[in-house]
C-alpha cells in the first residue's frame, strides 16, 4: 500500500519544527551530512549558475550559494520556515517559495543547472513521483544531488516516523529509505543517465553515516 501523505498535517509538522530550530545566529554554510566540519561541500554541484534546492529548511546553503553569484532558489513546505528564511537572507539574492515540492516541480517551467536536497525534500517524498520530476527541471548536463541518513538495514521503502513524542498529538511524516544500488537504479529509470550512490562513514566509529547520491542527466 502506498504511504498517504496528509500534506496539512505534515505542513503543521515542519512549522513546528522550523520554530525549534530556526535560530538568530545561523551562518550561510554547505555541507552534506550531519556533523560539522566532515565529507565535500558545494563541489559535488559543479559549476553552477542555477540551483533549486528542495526542503531548503532554514536557507543557510542557499545563502551559501547565493553570495558566490549563483541564482540560487529554493522550496519548502513550511511558510513559517519560509517566511524565516526570507527575512534572514534578503540581502544575498536567495529566493525562496512556499510549496509541496511535487507540485512546485510539476506547476513550474525553470530549469537549473543543479537540483539538491539535504537531508530535505528527496527523504521525504516518494521518489517515483519526485525523480521523473527532478529530472525534467535539469538543464543538459545538469546534475541531482541529495543526502539523507543510512537506511536502517533490513528496513527500506516508505516508513512512518512520529514527530513530537508518542503521547501527544498524532503528527508523523513518511520518509523513503533504500540500499545505495536502489537509489541508483530508481534514478536511471527515471531517465538519469549516470547516478552514483555512496556511503560517507561518520566521523566516530559506529555513529550514523550519510548517505550521498549524485545523478546527471
Amino acid at each position: 500500500m502506498p504511504a498517504r501523505h496528509d500534506i496539512a498535517a505534515e505542513t503543521e509538522l515542519w512549522d513546528a519544527y522550523a520554530s525549534s530550530v530556526f535560530k538568530g545566529d545561523v551562518e550561510p554554510g554547505f555541507r552534506w551530512t550531519q556533523y560539522a566540519g566532515h565529507g565535500p561541500g558545494a563541489e559535488l554541484l559543479g559549476d553552477v549558475r542555477s540551483v533549486l534546492e528542495i526542503g531548503c529548511g532554514t536557507g543557510r546553503a542557499l545563502a551559501y550559494l547565493a553570495r558566490r553569484g549563483v541564482v540560487a532558489r529554493g522550496v519548502d513546505l513550511s511558510p513559517v520556515m519560509v517566511e524565516k528564511a526570507t527575512v534572514k537572507w534578503a540581502g544575498t539574492g536567495a529566493e525562496f517559495a512556499c510549496a509541496e515540492v511535487l507540485e512546485y516541480l510539476g506547476g513550474h517551467e525553470e530549469s537549473y543547472d543543479a537540483v539538491y536536497s539535504v537531508f530535505g525534500a528527496a527523504w521525504f517524498t516518494d521518489p517515483g513521483r519526485l525523480l521523473p520530476l527532478v529530472r525534467r527541471r535539469l538543464n543538459p548536463g545538469g546534475v541531482f544531488v541529495f543526502s539523507q541518513p543510512l537506511a536502517i538495514p533490513g528496513a527500506y521503502g516508505p516508513q512512518g516516523m512520529y514527530k513530537g513524542g508518542f503521547a501527544g498529538k498524532a503528527m508523523f511524516v513518511y520518509r523513503y529509505s533504500y540500499r545505495p544500488a536502489v537509489w541508483e537504479r530508481l534514478l536511471t529509470r527515471a531517465g538519469f543517465a549516470m547516478a552514483e550512490a555512496r556511503v560517507l562513514e561518520a566521523p566516530e566509529p559506529g555513529y550514523v553515516g550519510t548517505l550521498l547520491v549524485r545523478a546527471g542527466t
